[in-house]
């Protein structure tokens, strides 16, 4: 299994606004497209000193899965334009690990 993780940061008055956005439309629609190979995602939320730390963790069953959802460049972000206008920063690539161990 691959997962993959996006960090994406934004303003503590646009916090909620995106959480929203990332709930209702881009989680949604990721869910919609009934990818094969895609897993699940989930959502972290931080507050910091002067902002707020959103986290994405997606699991897939392996790079060709990515693939299928970031495109060739998989380590690229994927990050819709009414995100962009949020968002204070963000990382431009995401980070790919193979899942060694899960424990329940």
């Amino acid at each position: 299994m691959v997962v993959r993780i996006w960090h994406g940061w934004t303003t503590p008055a646009n916090a909620d606004a995106y959480e929203t956005l990332l709930r209702d439309e881009i989680i949604a629609g990721i869910a919609a497209r009934k990818m094969p190979g895609f897993r699940d995602i989930k959502l972290l939320r931080r507050p910091l000193a002067s902002e707020v730390e959103f986290i994405t963790v997606m699991e897939f069953d392996d790079v060709a899965a990515v693939r299928a959802f970031a495109g060739e460049d998989y380590e690229a972000a994927v990050v819709p334009p009414k995100a962009r206008e949020v968002l204070a920063h963000f990382d431009e690539r995401s980070q790919h690990y193979e899942l060694r161990l899960e424990r329940s």
